[in-house]
């Protein structure tokens, strides 16, 4: 072989060589980049989703928030509407109240309420006392049971309180008495149910 044979043949054989050098090294590059995209990629799909999962959370905790304060707020309106509702009805029986004690059946009533008293008695002495404001039935009602009512200082809207004093009994049937355990005993079963 000549020289220049061997010069070629040197050339040939060391570009050959150049060529799969660098192609190993570019496949190698490549492989790394593939490698280190497919790590980003790994890396933003889970940056994502956690962004994702925090901002979903985030979401719900506002939804949950205002969904908490509007219950709250349905709860005020509904307890205020209870409450008017609850003042309206006792205001109307109040007037019913009213317009039985300027009837008729109220001095039966009473004449009724104090022989129950008479006979809780069982013959012993008992006190009567009316509301300030019947004076005027006072003697009606001595016709009618045989005892006169005292007046009380107190107005109880109307009813009778019985004193028996061997017994240490005190007998409450006034009308105001009533009222106050009714609007204590009050339950309002109307309307939605919550809670």
């Amino acid at each position: 072989m000549t020289t220049e044979e061997k010069l070629r043949h040197f050339y040939e054989v060391s570009i050959e060589s150049a060529k799969e050098e660098a192609a190993k090294a570019i496949s190698q590059y490549r492989d790394s980049l593939e490698g280190e995209l497919e790590k980003h990629k790994k890396e933003k799909k889970a940056a994502s989703e956690n962004q994702f999962k925090i901002e979903s959370e985030s979401a719900a905790r506002e939804i949950n928030k205002a969904l908490s304060s509007e219950h709250l707020h349905i709860k005020r309106r509904l307890s205020k509407k209870h409450q008017e509702l609850e003042e309206k009805l006792f205001q109307e029986i109040e007037e019913m109240l009213k317009a039985f004690l300027s009837g008729p059946e109220y001095a039966d009533w009473l004449e009724d309420k104090v022989k129950r008293a008479l006979k809780t008695a069982e013959g012993d002495q008992v006190e009567i006392y009316l509301s300030s404001g019947d004076e005027a039935l006072a003697e009606e009602l001595e016709k009618r049971t045989g005892i006169r009512p005292q007046l009380s200082q107190d107005s109880f809207l109307g009813g009778i309180r019985a004193v028996i004093p061997e017994k240490n009994i005190l007998i409450d049937y006034t009308l105001l008495t009533a009222l106050e355990s009714e609007k204590e005993n009050f339950n309002f079963d109307g309307g939605l149910k919550h809670e």
